[in-house]
């Protein structure tokens, strides 16, 4: 069933009132947006929150990044990495590593739907597909 646009609106609104100063989810926000929407429910109450729910799911993947690596990664490297994301995408980012030997070398970082991709398995694909 798809989504109605005024629903949509509503959970887009409501996310939004559940972000801090810094950009990011604050669970004091959410329990509050959660209170109002209990003492004045919506006119599809479900429908709202699960579209509430999307939304905020892909508001806490923009804070977590996937470091997938073939080879070692030290903790400095992906604090480094952790640092530049954060300032890019104006929100603190926490970064985890995954080991991925399928890669030959390099690393591929995924946070949210943005994948960053410096590896050897990447180039020879992309070699692959020009040739």
């Amino acid at each position: 069933m798809a989504t109605s646009k005024k629903t949509s609106q509503l959970a887009k609104q409501l996310a939004e009132l559940s972000l801090g100063s810094d950009g990011a989810v604050d669970a004091e926000r959410v329990t509050g947006v959660l209170a109002y929407l209990e003492k004045h429910p919506p006119a599809q109450p479900m429908a709202v929150l699960k579209a509430y729910h999307r939304r905020i799911e892909r508001e806490l993947q923009k804070t977590n990044a996937v470091v997938e690596h073939a080879g070692e990664v030290s903790s400095e490297i992906l604090a480094a990495i952790g640092g530049a994301l954060t300032q890019k995408y104006h929100r603190s980012v926490a970064t985890s590593a995954s080991r991925n030997d399928a890669l030959i070398a390099g690393l591929r970082v995924r946070i949210a739907d943005d994948v960053y991709e410096s590896t050897v398995a990447g180039q020879l694909d992309a070699l692959a597909a020009s040739v």
